[in-house]
């Protein structure tokens, strides 16, 4: 019998939505899963250190509330290369 992914997380380490889902596991069964919530789009993988996966160890600064995220900055564009003159 080959071991189980990690449990679901109950929420998100950046946002604490209970959001998530399990993205993918690794190709040697139950090595690594990968997490993402679908409310901030943070994804971790279950191996990743544990500031980076508990929402309680999760660094300040970084932390974003569901409610933060419609009026955050949208990137910028990459604008489409330039021609090259002459070949």
């Amino acid at each position: 019998m080959s071991p189980a992914p990690a449990p679901l997380p109950s929420a998100c380490p950046r946002c604490r939505s209970a959001t998530i889902e399990m993205r993918s596991t690794s190709p040697v069964a139950g090595v690594w899963t990968v997490f993402a919530c679908t409310t901030c789009l943070y994804a971790w993988r279950s191996t990743e250190p544990e500031e980076n996966r508990n929402p309680d160890l999760y660094p300040a600064p970084f932390r974003l509330k569901p409610e933060q995220l419609p009026n955050l900055p949208v990137a910028p564009t990459i604008p489409p290369l330039r021609r090259r003159s002459g070949g």
